[in-house]
């Protein structure tokens, strides 16, 4: 079943932008997926030829990676490349850029089916929210990173537990999905409201101060792309809460998803929440065209909000309402490197991955650098102790966004994940939509766990 269901996942992300963080590509350029940063805007359509990967290298001093995003991941792993030299002068890292995530979920598939990947590269970056169903599909396809000079506990948990399986290290994290809530500063002014009065307060207090930001200003205090409606997920974390329970849909007779689907449906009935119909109208619309004075999302959605350039010295950041009022935390996309089953030369992949990305001596190098040149946020606490992350960013009125997002990241919970992330998103998706148009919500809760059900059981 599980086979079946990650070749229906491919034929589905290469038909539709992948939104995973990091959603799909949002974080580095307007108009692709969020998970921009995050992740990999998906590549091509069903009739397209799969992408060959890139292969090993017979030097013994080469490593070769496969990853996405010209202006994200990218930059990351030449930083990385970089700082390595300074330990192994000998050291090359050859890169090759595909056009989206699925390129490289495709090629572990196809060679996981035919028990061939002699085709794959040393390293390849995957999307957290897929590595674990595919390692338990093929596992030969993967090389764990247990011998690896990496301190785990520098790390959130939370991104950790994606690409932790059996106890087993598997990935080195590269980005940072936790969530942010961005406010226009001055925008809360006009309306009588500072960024403390956003913070920690309860769902139904952020709904009245945006009722009256809405009349007093014009701007709603919040948008999402509903073709990819990551707030139900979002707003659940941050109660500490999943989707799912004991590898089943938990969303019949559970309350507190219940009352955060009534939040969004509210806010979007009364225009404080812009649901947009895709992508690019929530980013180049709602976003960039200076419609909302709220942002909420995975931090990769930072460098679609710099592009408001007028807004510039506007704008900060701060955590997630609540239902009860705590300060909320949560995560959205995100991605890791995984060292491939073809590579032979596996102590040179973990000790590069070590030194780099896994909080070694180049650590702060490399993410320095990634945050400069990609817009990279790590997760890896020590990292984020360098100057450069604690500088404040002048777009966001001076505050030392990404120090506060590092430390925001450690408190993100853990919680239950499932290969049908995807499905199930899509049936509450739709659940919301009914529900806006007068269908009875306890009902369309049922249908929309009905629905993930019945997919999980084909």
């Amino acid at each position: 079943m599980k086979k079946k269901l990650l070749s229906m996942m491919l034929v589905a992300a290469m038909v539709t932008t992948s939104f995973v963080a990091c959603g799909g590509n949002g974080g580095s350029a307007a108009g692709t997926d969020g998970a921009d940063a995050g992740e990999a805007a998906a590549g091509g359509t069903e009739e397209e030829a799969p992408v060959e990967l890139i292969g090993t290298s017979e030097d013994p001093n080469t490593l070769t990676v496969s990853a996405w995003d010209a202006n994200f991941n990218i930059p990351a792993l030449e930083a990385a490349a970089e700082a390595y030299k300074k330990e192994n002068p000998d050291f090359k890292l050859e890169v090759q850029t595909v056009s989206g995530s699925t390129d490289v979920e495709q090629a572990v598939t196809l060679a996981g089916s035919s028990n061939d990947y002699s085709q794959l590269p040393d390293i390849v970056l995957f999307q957290d929210h897929y590595i674990q169903s595919y390692v338990a599909n093929y596992p030969d396809a993967w090389q764990d990173l247990e011998g690896a000079d990496i301190d785990w506990n520098d790390f959130g948990a939370e991104k950790l537990s994606y690409s932790t399986i059996d106890g087993k290290h598997y990935g080195a994290p590269v980005d940072n999905g936790t969530c942010v809530f961005a406010y226009r500063i001055d925008v809360l002014e006009e309306a009588g409201y500072t960024i403390d009065d956003v913070t920690g307060i309860t769902w139904e207090r952020w709904l009245e101060i945006a009722r009256d930001v809405k009349e007093k200003t014009g701007y709603a205090l919040l948008s999402m792309d509903h073709s990819g409606d990551d707030l139900p997920y979002m707003m659940l974390q941050a109660e500490g809460q999943s989707q799912w329970k004991d590898g089943k849909p938990n969303l019949v007779g559970n309350d507190t998803f219940k009352q955060i689907i009534e939040v969004i449906v509210e806010g979007a009935n009364d225009g404080t929440i812009l649901l947009s119909n895709s992508w690019s109208d929530y980013t180049d619309a709602t976003i960039i065209g200076d419609q909302v004075a709220g942002v909420f999302n995975g931090n990769w959605i930072i460098p679609t909000i710099e592009q408001n350039e007028s807004a510039s010295g506007k704008w900060e950041i701060t955590t997630i309402p609540t239902l009860t009022g705590k300060e909320g935390y949560a995560s959205n996309g995100g991605s890791s490197l995984y060292i491939t089953g073809n590579c032979e030369k596996v102590e040179l992949a973990q000790a590069f991955l070590a030194y780099t990305f896994g909080g070694g001596a180049g650590a702060m190098d490399t993410y320095d650098n990634a945050l400069r040149n990609g817009g990279v946020i790590t997760t890896c606490v020590s990292a984020a102790e360098s100057d450069v992350y604690q500088e404040g960013v002048a777009f966001f009125n001076d505050q030392a966004i990404y120090t506060k997002i590092v430390e925001m990241g450690t408190h993100v919970p853990t919680i239950e994940q499932n290969d049908y992330h995807y499905t199930l998103r899509t049936s509450v998706g739709n659940m919301i939509t009914n529900v806006q148009n007068g269908a009875d919500l306890d009902a369309e809760i049922e249908n929309a766990q009905s629905e993930v059900e019945f997919a999980m059981e084909e």
